[in-house]
């Protein structure tokens, strides 16, 4: 198998397995718990919490450890919304996870809040003139993602949290696609809030944080027992915490290295379907994108008939979001960025690995080009 969908999820790393499974086994305690069991758990969860503060560049007390990506962005947009009153107004990008796109839309149907879309280019850039069109004197947050989870463009979020705080207003930056690949530091991003998840970077699913800069009022979406300083109610995860601040630690370790390789890589896989499979098109901004993410549309197909002929040449990948797989409506992202909706269900997302090989995209670009080539074979007859 040539596995190509790391965007959905990775592999667990064995130093992630090892360093949680203590917390599994013999020191399984609650670390709310006064007694030795429990101190030992609470240890574990301010090592772990520390891990992941040295990363981000954060203090670690504005780490809340969470089930994930999507509870993160939860947290973020109604969190952050429902507890800074500056207004009932939010601005989002039309490509953001669904994560941030209905919780904007819950904020707004139950709470009476206002959004507005910023648009994008072609390329999936929100360009900063653009959020300065559209934020307002009573705008509470803005949420741009760093970046795109199916066609890889990475927006300069720096600039728009610029802009966001000029205007008074708080900035979130889903950054669940960009760890392992960009520099995370919350003060070179200039943002308020940042979500991760664990299953991108190694460690195992139902894990993740919100970073949450200083003492920001934080409206809980769980509540319960108050912990995590009172804004993620429920017994903590440690063994997931000390996963994912391991795997955490270990991909920001080996960023640049595997950054700079995976490029190479995707760059040498662009060439071979755009040289390999007339009419394919690379989708999303062909400069400012994830090194790994390569994602096309190939006119005359199905994409999801192009996923099953690769599959059955044991190349694996996607059609876009995991999160929305089986919709039969054209992917939100693309349809924003200008593609049509007919072209739009032809895309197909490549998304490599820190340990995908030269010889496996050497052999996926030529399945590539037979299985497009067998599913026009098929619609044309």
């Amino acid at each position: 198998m040539i596995f190509l969908d790391h965007a959905a999820t990775t592999p667990v790393r064995r130093e992630a397995l090892e360093a949680m499974w203590p917390f599994l086994s013999g020191s399984f305690g609650n670390p709310s718990s006064h007694h030795g069991l429990g101190d030992e758990a609470a240890r574990a969860l301010t090592a772990a919490r520390a891990e992941v503060a040295a990363v981000v560049g954060c203090r670690p007390g504005d780490v809340v450890f969470t089930s994930g990506g999507t509870e993160a962005d939860n947290l973020a947009v109604k969190g952050l919304a429902l507890a800074n009153p500056r207004g009932r107004h939010l601005v989002v990008s039309p490509i953001e996870h669904e994560a941030v796109l209905e919780s904007a839309a819950h904020l707004a149907r139950v709470h009476g809040f206002e959004v507005s879309e910023v648009e994008v280019d072609a390329g999936g850039v929100v360009h900063p003139e653009a959020l300065a069109r559209v934020i307002r004197p009573d705008t509470t947050l803005v949420s741009v993602q760093l970046a795109n989870n199916e066609i890889g463009t990475v927006q300069p979020v720096a600039r728009l949290a610029a802009i966001a705080h000029a205007a008074g207003a708080l900035m979130h930056t889903d950054a669940v696609q960009a760890a392992g690949w960009l520099p995370l530091s919350i003060d070179a991003l200039g943002v308020d809030a940042l979500s991760l998840a664990g299953h991108k970077v190694g460690a195992p699913k139902g894990t993740g944080a919100l970073i949450v800069r200083g003492r920001l009022p934080l409206e809980p979406v769980l509540h319960g027992g108050g912990q995590e300083r009172g804004r993620r109610s429920g017994t903590e995860n440690v063994a997931g915490a000390v996963a994912f601040a391991t795997a955490l630690r270990l991909a920001e370790h080996e960023r640049a290295d595997a950054a700079t390789r995976v490029a190479t890589l995707g760059e040498r896989l662009t060439h071979l379907v755009t040289s390999g499979v007339p009419g394919a098109t690379l989708t999303g901004d062909p400069v400012d994108r994830l090194p790994g993410t390569v994602s096309f549309v190939f006119p005359g197909t199905s994409g999801e008939a192009v996923l099953l002929e690769l599959e059955r040449d044991g190349v694996v990948c996607s059609s876009g979001s995991a999160c929305a797989a089986g919709s039969d409506e054209p992917s939100h992202v693309l349809t924003a960025i200008g593609i049509p909706g007919e072209l739009a269900q032809t895309a197909v997302r490549f998304t490599l690995g820190a340990q995908t090989t030269v010889d496996e995209i050497d052999e996926a670009g030529a399945s590539v080009a037979r299985a497009v080539s067998a599913v026009r074979g098929i619609v044309t007859t």
